[in-house]
């Protein structure tokens, strides 16, 4: 009796799984092989929403660096949303309550810790003098650490009987989004207050890869790529490469022309017309000869009927090339690891809020990555390490007892004095008798 009830059951077992290798065993239909119409009214949709995108990135652009800052934190957003929706439906269906709130409440706890780390580190000079700014910027970590360890009691004083398994699943999903969307924002946001230069460069570099490995495999593409994403092949994924290089190369040479482009931040509300300039340039941007290897001057010998044994070139130039080679052959991967997600969720896109794209999330997937490899190549080869304002100012507020601040005060003005810059009666006016009662009570103790 119990084998004649589940004989149907296996039977129906059998069949979802060869129906299941069979669908598997189907080769995706590649870009290059489509009908001709869907294909091409395809290409057209792609390709009006992406002038569309790039008119939009280079008017915030031009519009300053605050609104390119609120462009990424609004980018990081929808893509946070876009990735917790994913994993909001099975939280509904199990009902696990209040998974919405605490990822959204750990959205917020994570960027004011990692944003408040850059504008304190980067506005030193400006934080650490203002007095309502001052106690949040000295205690920031240990402030940031408590709001986390709320949502944290939160989460634990929330898990019920029975839905354990699930509750920690959601639990690790909204901190896997955390660390791979809001952290690696963050890094992007340092590379703006770094220069532009390092923001569009990197961007730059994937929006090419992105459109020239589509247009290849549109045209060329015969060889699948991998399997994660069967519309990917190798003729697209070669011909960006090289493209991009190109690209790279070239738009380097471009960019370092402007000093907007070049230019750490020191003031937020400039745009494009501000008239921005460096007192102090990064060698990285000064053009110097650079010798040729004697088998590469015989070949231009051989070829060209020149003698070349040298060249004038700028050495973001060459760490544009290499930026490039990541963008071709190492980004892409972040947009293979999101096909992954969305297969494991059986989602077709993100979203839908890009025609002819998906979601944000399917356009971001690999700018993410992209930015955290230019911040850690940007620190580790190309950033000078000089003393500035705020990291001296910061030394000192944090260092030194208040006494020796007012000794130091004192110093400075003397020197100033000395040195016929500022007038003697600025001694008087900042004697002790300049003292508020409070500072006077300190020193009295």
């Amino acid at each position: 009796m119990g084998k004649r009830q589940s004989s149907p059951a296996k039977h129906q077992q059998q069949q979802q799984s060869v129906e299941k290798k069979q669908g598997e065993s189907i080769a995706p239909i590649l870009l290059a092989a489509e009908p001709a119409n869907k294909k091409w009214k395809n290409w057209w949709l792609r390709t009006i929403t992406t002038f569309m995108m790039i008119g939009t990135f280079f008017t915030i652009l031009a519009s300053g660096h605050i609104w390119v800052i609120l462009m990424v934190i609004m980018i990081q957003t929808i893509v946070y949303n876009e990735v917790v929706q994913i994993a909001d439906g099975p939280a509904k269906e199990r009902n696990v309550k209040w998974f919405k709130t605490m990822s959204w409440y750990y959205l917020v706890t994570t960027t004011y810790f990692l944003y408040g780390e850059s504008i304190i580190y980067y506005f030193e000079q400006i934080v650490l003098v203002d007095a309502f700014l001052l106690p949040f910027a000295t205690h920031h970590r240990f402030i940031s650490f408590i709001l986390y360890t709320i949502g944290f009691v939160f989460f634990v004083m929330n898990l019920r009987k029975g839905l354990y398994k699930r509750q920690f699943a959601q639990y690790g999903w909204t901190h896997m989004a955390l660390l791979l969307i809001v952290f690696q924002s963050h890094f992007i946001v340092n590379n703006i207050l770094e220069g532009l230069i390092w923001v569009v460069l990197p961007t730059s570099l994937v929006i090419c890869n992105d459109i020239f490995a589509y247009v290849c495999g549109f045209f060329w593409g015969r060889t699948q790529l991998i399997q994660l994403s069967p519309k990917k092949t190798v003729e697209g994924f070669v011909g960006a490469w090289i493209c991009t290089l190109v690209f790279g190369f070239l738009w380097a040479s471009l960019l370092m022309r402007w000093d907007y482009m070049i230019c750490p931040v020191k003031d937020l509300s400039t745009s494009a017309w501000s008239g921005i300039s460096c007192d102090l340039k990064n060698p990285v941007f000064i053009v110097v000869p650079w010798n040729l290897p004697e088998t590469w001057s015989l070949a231009i010998r051989y070829v060209f009927k020149q003698n070349v044994t040298q060249v004038w070139i700028a050495p973001v130039q060459l760490h544009a090339i290499v930026m490039a080679c990541f963008a071709s052959l190492i980004a892409p991967f972040g947009g293979f690891f999101a096909s992954g997600v969305k297969r494991a969720f059986d989602v077709k896109d993100f979203g839908n809020s890009i025609p002819g794209h998906g979601g944000m999330t399917d356009r971001m997937d690999c700018q993410f990555f992209m930015g955290l490899f230019s911040f850690m190549y940007y620190q580790s080869f190309i950033k000078t390490y000089n003393l500035s304002v705020g990291s001296i100012l910061g030394t000192v507020i944090n260092g030194l007892p208040l006494k020796d601040q007012l000794e130091l005060l004192e110093r400075f003005l003397t020197y100033f004095v000395n040195q016929g810059i500022l007038d003697a009666s600025v001694m008087e006016n900042c004697s002790t008798g300049a003292l508020t009662e409070a500072a006077k009570a300190v020193f009295e103790q």
